[in-house]
């Protein structure tokens, strides 16, 4: 009889990994503009997307300052647009922009209730935000509303006009390379390389940002780069995707991939837990990101 109690045990317990397993997973990344989501993140998310996961990316101003020729309206719609083609070329669900305006994003109370109205309403499991601590001010502003929503997501009295989520999600901080207050932590890495030229084809969507707006900032003469195509798109593949890891970088792939060569990756996505929100085991990180441990 014992024996068959076990049995029933074991079965019911391997039944329920697998449920959680095959969950629908919702992933929501809060940028400041469009286009940050895709940096730091594209290749997750379409990782995400390839198996069947929802994800959405989310803009809190419209980008309408980011260009040296043009602004304005004319350069927010040409954004949203881009953001929309991005998705596309992405796989994601859906890629939405608020109307605040670049450059002037501040971390008010009214912003705070469209990011908790959203996480809500995407019923997310996974938030994903920027540091509060960057060169520029609305990524920064964006980093500190997305870490007030944290906690006040589950306070039902706090925007009530969208029902609470049951549970709290796992709140992540996408990568940046600050050293003040203190370093970006690599607590999980997700390796890219199968779906690098899908990420780059996401950001190359991003045309106003990726092949001017950009190389404008750092001095590159934008007359110079490709205008065909395939050649744009080895272009921004060579220039702004990742080197050779590093020693930190080798250190926390192998946690997440122990059966991988990790010497031979290329490309990789980090993320830190924020102390905020949920906190996951490693065990849970694994059923979050069920990517992990496979390249």
């Amino acid at each position: 009889m014992k024996k068959i109690v076990l049995a029933i045990c074991l079965c019911f317990a391997f039944s329920t990994i697998q449920a959680q397993q095959k969950k629908v997973l919702n992933i929501l990344a809060i940028g400041a503009h469009p286009d940050d989501c895709d940096s730091k993140f594209g290749g997750t998310a379409a990782l995400f997307a390839k198996m069947g996961h929802n994800v959405k990316f989310l803009s809190l101003t419209n980008g309408d300052a980011g260009h040296y020729a043009m602004g304005g309206g004319v350069l927010a719609k040409k954004r949203r647009q881009e953001a929309k083609d991005a998705a596309k070329a992405l796989g994601i669900s859906e890629y939405e922009v608020l109307d605040n305006h670049d450059g002037e994003l501040f971390p008010t109370l009214n912003v705070r209730l469209e990011v908790i109205r959203r996480i809500r309403d995407w019923d997310a499991d996974i938030v994903l935000g920027l540091r509060p601590n960057d060169y520029h001010p609305d990524h920064r502003n964006a980093g500190s509303v997305v870490q007030d929503a944290a906690y006040m997501n589950i306070v039902p009295n706090v925007a009530p006009d969208t029902p609470p989520l049951k549970k709290n999600p796992v709140f992540l901080y996408m990568s940046d390379h600050f050293k003040k207050p203190y370093p970006f932590q690599k607590d999980i890495a997700v390796i890219v390389d199968d779906v690098i030229d899908t990420k780059v084809k996401g950001l190359a969507a991003h045309d106003s940002q990726m092949f001017e707006w950009l190389p404008w900032t750092r001095g590159v003469d934008v007359s110079t780069i490709p205008t065909e195509e395939k050649a744009r798109l080895a272009w921004l593949k060579e220039a702004w995707m990742n080197r050779a890891p590093d020693a930190s970088t080798l250190e926390a792939l192998k946690k997440w991939y122990p059966g991988v060569d990790v010497s031979q990756v290329k490309q990789v996505e980090f993320f830190e837990i924020c102390e905020y929100g949920k906190q996951p085991s490693d065990e849970e990180i694994k059923m979050l990101f069920p990517m992990l441990g496979t390249k």
